[in-house]
Formats: structure tokens, C-alpha cells, sequence
């Protein structure tokens, strides 16, 4: 302890010694480590809005369903029904589950007018969906209401396609459970957006009521699991599978539905490793660089530091050290002004554009959670631990004679 004590005191002689050098190393990494702080933070929340915006939009935290229906529910849906009433499940007592509500989806053709289009339908309980916040975002109009059960709301794209606007009257036309045809009229109460611009071209939502009426059923596909946090999903999963393994009912978390989230996500840690490889490498050059000139203008000094008893390892223990201190120090400094950089832009808000594959544009902010920091400042002090390296061994294979006579 003593030795390390002793060769990170030398090493910071050092580098206060040379401080035109030992500055621009600290900037680089500094600059570094606080953009990967910025770009990993805004991504991070990104992809934590997008993941809570696709649950409570559409997806829920899990669904319960019968067995088959993932895969097979959309040849034959009526095969798949769910009973009317929900059961009243024993998580609830924990109060890890929000709200549990029935879905009934069926597709069909839309008409107003001479304008027919075919649309995806869900049959939702207006009082239960209420729970699921203003994720879905109404942007004309009003939400469905159990005071209005032939109003129903529609997507913004599929709306625009159709041509029919809040307050005019279309025609739904579905298969009935009996592989008959039904048709039945509504009113349009609302247009709404979600994350998602393709079901927002195709989409609509109406009271279960009015659904099973037009589909001349009393069931539902799916019971939609709303927690109150996203992170106990795998907990409150565990426990319904425990609680409903008797019973014929397959429960499939939001993560396994979410295939649009999961490759989003995919792409940004790609980007975000990315990032990071083009920060790594420059901190390597930079911090090489440096410790490089350091070696080539104190072969003097390592020659009489050899002379005087020095062993090979200590010279290469104290040029790592100058390593780690300049990462040390240049990893902080950019962390602080990351967090400080991160706080001030998020207070402000970031204007986004609509990204491909979403229907609206958002205010960004900044996340930095602590596994982010802590990986950053890893990242700077290993990668300038590594190009300390070659420059520390280069300085221990001088011979002391060359190295002594090398400032005559």
C-alpha cells in the first residue's frame, strides 16, 4: 500500500510538472466522457419514454390469454375467447397490480361515404382504460365513454385516409362469432396518436359493449395487466403464473409483445457501443500521446532512477499511474460536466422531430442513472490504463547506461 501510495505521489508530481500536456490529456477525456455521458443519457431516457408510452398505450405490463392465441389468435380469434368476467387475482392484495382490464380485438372494413378501408379494432372498457394515463393522446375531440356506448375513437392516419373527422358517423362491418356478417353504426368521439404511426394508420377503439354486440359475443381474447411500476413485471409475472398454472390461461409479458420497442432498442445499444469505441479511441491516442512525449523527454531521469535502484517494475508501476491519474482526473472532470451539462438540458427541454416509424414529435430530456456513470467513468480510466501500457514498458527496457548518457 505504502508503494501505490508512493507511485501515485510521484505520478501526480509529475503531472502537475508537465501541465500543458497533462491539460490537453484531461480535456480529451474530459471532452470525451462527458459526451458519452450526454448521448447514453438522452438514449436511456429515450428508449424509458418509449417503453412506458408502448405499455400504457397499447401493450399493457403482461396479458392473459389462452394458449395459442399469440401465435394462432389472428386465423381463428373466436377460438380463443376469454370468459366475460375478469377474475379477481390475489396479486391485487399487494397492490403491485393497477388495474386489470378486458380486450376484445377484431378486424373489418370501415365505410363513410363511397371510402372503405380495413381497420384493427379493440372492444376496451372506458372506465378501466382511464387507468393507463394520457399515453394514448387524444388530439381532437373526446375518449370513449360509458355514457356514450356508440362513440368511438379512431386513429389520426386512419381518420386522414378515410376522410371523416370527430362528430360524423361511420359504418363498421365485422365477422360475428358464428362466421356470420355484422354491421353496426357509430359516431367518431375522438381522434388519437399514438408512439406507433403504423397502428395509428389502421387502429380504432370502442366500448367492449358495443364490440361484443357487433361481434355477437360475450368473451374477450385478452385481460390487459396494468402495474404500478414497470420493474416489478417480472415479480407480479411469477405470481400470476403461480396463481392461474391450474387454469388455461398463458400470461406473456409487454417485453415479449413489444417488437417494435425490442428492435428500437437494439439499434440504440448498437449506437450507443458505438459511441463508446469512438471515445475509447480517441482517449487511447490522446493518453498514448502523451505518456509517449513523457517517456521520450524524462530518459534521464529514468536512467538515474534505475541507477539508483529502481527495479524495471516500478518504473512501468509509475508511468500506469500517470495513467490512471490523467483518467482519474479527466473522467471526473467530464462526468461533472456531463450531470451539470444533462441537468441544464433537460430543464430546458430538447425539441425532437417525429423519428421514423412515430407518429409525433416529443420534448427530449437527459437520464444519467448511476450504472451510466459508473460505466463512463470505467471507460475512461481503463482505456487510459491501457494506453499507458506500451509507454510504461518501453520506459523499463531502457538500459541505464543509453539512458544516462542520453542528456549529454
Amino acid at each position: 500500500m505504502q508503494s501505490i501510495l508512493s507511485d501515485f505521489s510521484f505520478a501526480f508530481r509529475n503531472t502537475v510538472r508537465h501541465r500543458r500536456r497533462s491539460a490537453i490529456a484531461v480535456a480529451a477525456v474530459a471532452f470525451g466522457i462527458a459526451s458519452l455521458v450526454l448521448a447514453s443519457g438522452f438514449i436511456e431516457w429515450m428508449l424509458i419514454e418509449f417503453r412506458e408510452t408502448t405499455i400504457k398505450s397499447q401493450l399493457g405490463h403482461m396479458q392473459i390469454m389462452r394458449p395459442g392465441y399469440q401465435n394462432a389468435g389472428k386465423a381463428d380469434p373466436f377460438a380463443y375467447l376469454l370468459p366475460k368476467r375478469v377474475p379477481q387475482l390475489a396479486a391485487n392484495e399487494s397492490q403491485q397490480i393497477k388495474i386489470i382490464a378486458p380486450r376484445l380485438s377484431f378486424g373489418g372494413l370501415i365505410s363513410h361515404g363511397e371510402s372503405t378501408l380495413s381497420f384493427i379494432g379493440e372492444g376496451v372498457g372506458p372506465t378501466e382504460e382511464a387507468a393507463f394515463g394520457n399515453a394514448l393522446k387524444i388530439s381532437a375531440g373526446h375518449n370513449l365513454s360509458t355514457d356514450d356506448p356508440s362513440g368511438i375513437i379512431v386513429g389520426e392516419g386512419l381518420a386522414r385516409n378515410l376522410g371523416v373527422n370527430v362528430g360524423q358517423k361511420v359504418t363498421l362491418l365485422a365477422n360475428t362469432a358464428s362466421r356470420g356478417i355484422n354491421a353496426v353504426e357509430v359516431t367518431i368521439r375522438g381522434l388519437f396518436s399514438t408512439v406507433t404511426k403504423s397502428y395509428d394508420d389502421a387502429a380504432l377503439r370502442m366500448p367492449i359493449a358495443t364490440a361484443r354486440k357487433l361481434l355477437r359475443t360475450d368473451g374477450s381474447h385478452v385481460w390487459v395487466v396494468l402495474l404500478n411500476d414497470t420493474a416489478q413485471t417480472d415479480i407480479v409475472l411469477a405470481e400470476l403464473r403461480g396463481e392461474l398454472q391450474r387454469e388455461e390461461f398463458e400470461i406473456v409479458p409487454w417485453y415479449v409483445l413489444a417488437d417494435f420497442y425490442n428492435k428500437t432498442e437494439v439499434l440504440f445499444s448498437t449506437q450507443v457501443h458505438g459511441i463508446k469505441l469512438i471515445i475509447a479511441s480517441i482517449i487511447l491516442l490522446s493518453i498514448s500521446n502523451t505518456m509517449t512525449t513523457n517517456v521520450m523527454l524524462r530518459i534521464g531521469e529514468i536512467g538515474t532512477s534505475m541507477a539508483l535502484g529502481v527495479k524495471r517494475k516500478g518504473i512501468i508501476r509509475l508511468f500506469l499511474s500517470e495513467g490512471i491519474l490523467l483518467g482519474c482526473i479527466g473522467g471526473l472532470l467530464g462526468l461533472i460536466v456531463g450531470l451539470l451539462l444533462a441537468y441544464i438540458l433537460s430543464g430546458i427541454g430538447i425539441p425532437m422531430a417525429p423519428p421514423p416509424g412515430m407518429s409525433r414529435s416529443f420534448t427530449g430530456q437527459i437520464l444519467v442513472t448511476w450504472n451510466a456513470a459508473l460505466e463512463s467513468l470505467g471507460l475512461a480510466i481503463g482505456t487510459t490504463l491501457l494506453a499507458s501500457i506500451y509507454p510504461a514498458w518501453k520506459a523499463s527496457r531502457m538500459q541505464i547506461v543509453d539512458a544516462l548518457r542520453h542528456n549529454r
